[in-house]
């Protein structure tokens, strides 16, 4: 339940579901990929994508799942057009062989959803990076460059804006004191889980702030925006090892977060909301919080730590 659903510009709430930002908009004619579509806040992002016409792409690590989620909102409408294929982001190997394997399909792509994420204790991915940097942050932003060219050529041949949206966090306020710690992102010494995330969760918004800026210098029609989804109450105490606390706080905080949080149908809409709709046409580089532009932090704005982190990725990707 959300306790807050006074209406805002946009005319939506904290209290709107993805349903009901998308009522009324066609989005026949649309493809999109969305990350992490096999459980969440992806699921139903991608439940209601379909239910709007977008054709849409599940990339997903265990496609066991995303084939059950897929034959779920196929019984429910029969019409949609799903397809479920590999993409495990801790592995620059998996996003260049996904990548590949879109691009030589010949599908067109309107609209990129980089929404999985992670939340663990220090682990390293399969090419020596912290996971939650490695995942979060790196494996979105090569699979963004590589299909970029995608993005391109089919907003030229149709005619019609893409979009590009990242999921962040308000945890974008509490990265590590220095905000991207590019000399030690791989320091186990000082690894604080929550700050780790925090700095994850800041680079997707660099990430989009730097890429807007780099689309609209070359003229292309293509947006890059971000988003704070809110705290989703049903997936809050889905990672077991987030909380080293008694069952009794455990409660409290589950408790809390069932009474303040959103239910995944309130979770998905700012997501749809950017990626769909009209309001959102031209507007790039932006944050957004419950279907409105929202605060971000001095370092979220940072024009000069959005570069420098491209940079870094460009560097760790070994890409141009």
């Amino acid at each position: 339940m959300w306790i807050c659903g006074r209406k805002s510009p946009s005319g939506f709430s904290a209290s709107s579901t993805a349903e009901e930002v998308t009522q009324g908009i066609d989005g026949a004619g649309l493809t999109a990929i969305v990350t992490g579509a096999s459980s969440g806040i992806g699921t139903e992002t991608t439940r209601v994508l379909a239910l709007r016409g977008v054709h849409v792409v599940m990339a997903v690590r265990n496609t066991d799942a995303g084939g059950k989620v897929r034959e779920a909102i196929l019984k429910e409408n029969p019409s949609a057009t799903i397809d479920v294929m590999e993409l495990d982001l801790s592995s620059m190997a998996s996003v260049r062989k996904f990548a590949s394997e879109y691009t030589s399909s010949g599908l067109p792509l309107n609209i990129l959803i980089n929404n999985a994420g992670t939340v663990v204790p220090f682990t390293l991915t399969q090419d020596n990076i912290e996971m939650q940097f490695g995942t979060n942050h790196i494996g979105h932003f090569l699979l963004t460059n590589l299909l970029l060219e995608t993005m391109k050529s089919t907003a030229l041949e149709s005619q019609r804006e893409g979009r590009i949206v990242n999921v962040s966090s308000m945890a974008h306020r509490f990265p590590y004191r220095e905000g991207i710690r590019f000399e030690k992102i791989n320091d186990e010494s000082s690894y604080r889980m929550w700050s780790a995330y925090g700095q994850s969760k800041l680079a997707n918004i660099l990430h989009a702030n730097e890429l807007a800026k780099r689309l609209k210098e070359q003229g292309v029609e293509i947006t890059s925006n971000s988003l704070h989804p809110g705290v989703i109450a049903t997936n809050f105490l889905r990672q077991r090892t987030i909380f080293s606390c008694t069952v009794q706080i455990k409660s409290l905080v589950k408790t809390i977060a069932e009474y303040m949080g959103k239910n995944v149908q309130q979770g998905a809409a700012t997501t749809c909301y950017v990626a769909l709709h009209p309001q959102v046409k031209g507007v790039s580089g932006e944050f957004f919080s419950d279907c409105n532009l929202a605060k971000r932090s001095a370092l979220a704005k940072d024009e000069e730590l959005a570069k420098k982190l491209w940079d870094f990725s460009l560097s760790l990707t070994n890409t141009k």
